[in-house]
C-alpha cells in the first residue's frame, strides 16, 4: 500500500474537533504523524465547506471519503451531495442504520432504501457505501443481516470494518474477498482482549488479526484507501494512530 492511501477517521478525534481551531490542530498533528488523508465525520465543527477545504489544503490533507448520518443520506441526499461536491469528496458511507432492523423483511426494506439513495449519489459521481458494526452479523433465516443488505442493495459499496467483523463472529479477510470489486475503502483497527477476556479495539498490529491475509485480500479486491480508526477503548487517539502508522509503515507501506 502507499502511505498516501492511509487515512485517519476523524470521528476518533471527536473530543478534539469541536471547533475550527481544534480541527486544524488535529489535522496538523495527524500530518506530522504521517497521515496524508482523513475520513470526514459528522463530529467535525460546523464551518463553511470553502473554509474546511482550504484548511485541508493548507495542512496537506486529502479528504476522499466521509461518514454521514443515515437520516440525512436517505432523507436529504441532495444537500449531502452538494456538500460533498464542494469538498471534492467522492466517497461516502452510511455508518449505522437509522433504525436497526429486527427481521429479514425490515432488513430488505432498509437495503432498498439505501439503494435508492445510492442511485442519486452515483448520478452525482459519488460512491455510496455501507459501513458495518457487529450488529449486522445478527442472523435472520440463517443469514447475517450484512449479507441481506448487500444482496438487496446492488448499488451500495461495502466499507467493511476489520474489528467489527471479527467481533460479530465473521472473518475479515473472507468478507473483503466477498466484496471484491465493490470495495474502495476499508476500515482497519485491531481486535484484542482485556484482562477480563472481553474484546477491545487496539492499534493496528497490536492485537490478534491476521494483517498479512487481510491486506493481501484488500489489495486484490481493489481497496483504494485504508482508514485507520480507534473510536473506543482509547485513552489517547493520537498515540494510537501513531502506533498504527508505525506498524503499517514498517510492514506494509511500499
Amino acid at each position: 500500500m502507499k502511505q498516501a492511501k492511509i487515512a485517519a477517521q476523524l470521528y476518533s478525534f471527536r473530543d478534539y474537533i469541536g471547533t475550527p481551531a481544534g480541527v486544524r490542530d488535529t489535522l496538523r498533528r495527524l500530518r506530522r504523524t504521517g497521515y496524508e488523508a482523513v475520513q470526514l465525520s459528522g463530529a467535525i465543527a460546523p464551518m463553511p465547506e470553502a473554509e474546511l477545504r482550504r484548511m485541508l489544503r493548507e495542512e496537506g490533507m486529502a479528504a476522499p471519503t466521509s461518514h454521514e448520518r443515515a437520516a440525512e443520506l436517505v432523507g436529504e441526499p441532495e444537500r449531502v451531495i452538494d456538500r460533498l461536491l464542494a469538498l471534492d469528496c467522492r466517497h461516502t458511507a452510511c455508518p449505522y442504520p437509522q433504525r436497526i432492523p429486527t427481521g429479514a423483511g425490515e432488513t430488505v426494506a432498509f437495503a432498498e432504501e439505501l439503494n435508492r439513495a445510492a442511485e442519486k449519489f452515483r448520478r452525482a459521481g459519488i460512491v455510496f457505501a455501507y459501513h458495518n458494526h457487529s450488529i449486522e452479523f445478527r442472523r435472520f433465516g440463517g443469514r447475517p443481516m450484512l449479507e441481506i443488505i448487500y444482496e438487496n442493495a446492488p448499488l451500495v459499496d461495502g466499507e467493511p470494518d476489520t474489528f467489527w467483523i471479527q467481533k460479530g463472529g465473521g472473518d475479515p479477510a473472507a468478507w473483503i474477498e466477498r466484496l471484491s470489486g465493490r470495495l474502495r475503502v476499508l476500515h482497519v483497527k485491531d481486535f484484542g482482549v482485556n484482562p477480563s477476556g472481553e474484546p477491545v479495539m487496539m492499534p493496528v498490529g497490536s492485537g490478534n488479526l491476521d494483517w498479512k491475509r487481510i491486506f493481501a485480500a484488500a489489495e486484490a479486491a481493489g481497496v483504494e484507501y485504508y482508514v485507520v480508526e480507534h473510536d473506543g477503548d482509547c485513552a489517547d487517539p493520537f498515540e494510537s494512530f501513531a502506533a498504527s502508522m508505525c506498524f503499517l509503515k514498517g510492514n506494509f507501506v511500499s
